[in-house]
């Protein structure tokens, strides 16, 4: 690889760039390209991958973008009750307005030319009885449908402030997007010593620390390769979390575990936003695979220490006939408001509706442990704007949080913060803008002015409001854990749910919510529920299964050690106690386990959740007592 020019090796074939003739013809003056794989998103964000021998391709072109050329069937991607076995095909139909990258094998080779393998990946649609069912068509649909309503809106209404925005002169609408991904890397096999995670990062040893060795060449290849891939990378470097290696005898690193974070550019395409990602996530893995490293994107790998996220960043701009962009969500006068009309009813409708947005957005039990406090994750429903306009925020303990800059008005923008690097991106954006797009309806036919939006969403609880909800607050420029107590902020800004079961009936229980985001049915309730039954399977299967496993697994570790005095022997007492509590049935008697397994056959979910809270919390408890325990033996 190393011995190869850039011009060498083709690695992205640039949308809108060529036509049919210029493709194949591009195509074939690199014979390593040996495969075609059309890459479909199901509802669980996983992508299709396969290899279809490129004259074939060659041979059938214009039957990949009818979907004529690929099917698969319904049990090979995740569409509960839509894709049954009784109806189960699935046409893939290419995507020819975004980016198709060139995956390269590095361990295959072609014998003619030396060069690795290489497969032409092509984003493309899922199509069941006619109809676009994946991920990647909710976000196509939900970004055609805003961009109507707005441009309606604005055609119909006169919006304060933004009468510099001549809607006749506007020729498209652009979605800035971006995410940034964080990942934990490690030596394969490493046992993982959590608490002494937990003081490096309290004590701050590795946020911004120089990379080295393997980590560090892994890192670099990685931003080289999304470089050549088009994804225009911005930054790399060390994350909070991890702890210092050790060299061996032969003066290579070992014991390696990091926390790392890579950037690139964003897009004015959130489908090539989304389909960036994915490839950047697949990237990562490989290079750093290659040189030895484990790479997990796991959203709380490590208990006790932070998790990864994957903050996504939305802007709205309007792109005018004459070339000038204007950014919708900037104020006219930077100085004076934080955002526009259009950018308090953006902010408003994420924070009114994430209720809704949430079970889609932190849809695994391990999403959910990353969102605890004291790690920098959110946890409330809660935005911060500055503490004036001309002082951004920089709050972390918000959900959702303006980023602008002064002299710039197209930066400006808001930041989610509640992804992860397993979200599903495409409908994570999508519901970003079919939530905005209900509170920018409001904003906009109220006729309310910056100022009085700017109070609603400052609003105290049992205020009145317009839109948001009496009881709750929306805004604080506060530290949230810090200032308010555990019950103050579940008063002030809800109860977060601990568990997916509890995620999915929140959203259940606010079926106006719903509504709202399955408007024009670019996610239409259909799809939502085939989401939801997705979720909510898995979420059965891994507790059953993984989740109560793993815990067995742990428990099992928990060995007697040679006591030397009653205290011991008291605490070991107690710590089999415990253990038999959690594990161990006996005549009459079912384990926390065993009743959890239980329950979710009986489709007692409302209990096995509940009993999952318990379940972790005398988990955490064991462990910290074993803790104790073999601390005092030596």
């Amino acid at each position: 690889m190393n011995m190869l020019r850039d011009e060498e090796l083709l690695y992205v074939i640039p949308a809108g760039k060529y036509g049919k003739e210029g493709v194949l013809s591009l195509l074939a003056q690199y014979p390593e390209i040996q495969y075609v794989s059309i890459v479909g998103i199901d509802m669980a964000g996983n992508d299709t991958d396969e290899r279809i021998p490129i004259e074939l391709f060659f041979k059938n072109y214009n039957d990949f973008f009818s979907g004529d050329a690929v099917q698969t069937d319904g049990s090979s991607v995740v569409l509960p009750t839509i894709a049954t076995l009784n109806n189960a095909r699935i046409d893939m139909i290419a995507d020819p307005d975004v980016n198709w990258v060139v995956d390269y094998n590095y361990d295959h080779l072609d014998p003619q030319t030396g060069k690795p393998i290489g497969t032409l990946r092509i984003p493309a649609f899922l199509i069941h009885n006619g109809e676009m069912v994946d991920a990647r068509s909710i976000l196509k649909r939900s970004i055609a449908y805003v961009e109507q309503e707005i441009l309606e809106l604005l055609s119909t209404h006169t919006v304060p402030g933004m009468e510099h925005v001549n809607v006749k002169e506007i020729d498209e609408l652009l979605f800035t997007t971006a995410t940034e991904l964080e990942f934990w890397v490690k030596t394969p096999s490493q046992p993982i010593d959590s608490r002494a995670l937990s003081v490096s990062q309290r004590m701050k040893e590795q946020y911004w620390q120089r990379t080295h060795g393997a980590v560090r060449t892994a890192m670099e290849e990685s931003i080289e390769l999304l470089k050549k891939l088009g994804l225009q990378p911005e930054m790399g470097h060390k994350e909070v979390g991890g702890v210092k290696p050790r060299i061996d005898d032969n003066g290579r690193l070992i014991n390696i575990l990091e926390q790392l974070e890579i950037d690139w550019k964003f897009s004015s395409n959130p489908l090539q936003t989304a389909d960036n990602e994915l490839e950047a996530r697949i990237i990562v893995r490989e290079t750093f695979r290659k040189h030895g490293l484990e790479v997990t994107f796991k959203a709380k790998p490590i208990h006790g220490v932070a998790g990864s996220g994957k903050h996504t960043h939305i802007g709205l701009s309007a792109k005018m006939k004459s070339g000038k962009v204007i950014n919708l969500f900037a104020p006219k006068d930077m100085k004076e408001d934080f955002v526009s009309v259009l950018g308090y009813g953006a902010i408003m409708g994420i924070l009114k509706n994430y209720e809704a947005m949430n079970p889609f957005i932190s849809s695994t039990t391990d999403a959910l442990n990353r969102l605890q406090p004291g790690f920098e994750a959110p946890v409330c429903i809660v935005t911060s704007l500055g503490q004036a306009p001309a002082i951004p925020s920089r709050n972390r303990t918000i959900l959702i949080g303006l980023i602008r800059d002064l002299k710039n008005p197209l930066a400006t923008r808001f930041e989610l913060r509640a992804p992860n690097p397993y979200t599903n991106t495409y409908t994570c954006i999508a519901l970003c803008y079919l939530a905005a797009l209900d509170g920018i309806k409001y904003a906009v036919k109220s006729g309310k002015t910056t100022d009085e939006l700017l109070a609603e969403l400052s609003k105290a609880p049992g205020d009145d409001a317009d839109y948001l909800e009496k009881d709750r607050a929306y805004r604080s420029e506060e530290d949230v854990f810090e200032m308010f107590t555990e019950e103050e902020r579940q008063h002030h800004f809800s109860r977060p749910p601990a568990t997916v079961w509890e995620n999915i009936k929140m959203l259940r229980e606010n079926p106006g919510k719903q509504e709202a985001l399955a408007a024009g049915d670019a996610f239409s309730k259909r799809l939502m529920e085939s989401f939801l039954t997705g979720v909510i399977n898995r979420w059965k299967l891994e507790l059953h299964n993984r989740i109560i496993d793993e815990a067995m697994y742990r428990l099992c570790s928990y060995k007697e050690l040679p006591a030397d005095n009653e205290l011991d022997r008291k605490r070991w007492e107690e710590i089999v106690s415990r253990r038999n509590e959690l594990a161990k049935d006996d005549i009459g008697k079912k384990s926390i386990f065993t009743q959890i397994r239980s329950l979710l056959v009986e489709g007692d979910y409302d209990q096995a959740s509940a009993m999952q809270i318990e379940m972790d919390k005398k988990l955490q408890e064991l462990d910290d007592l074993y803790h104790t325990y073999k601390e005092n033996i030596f």
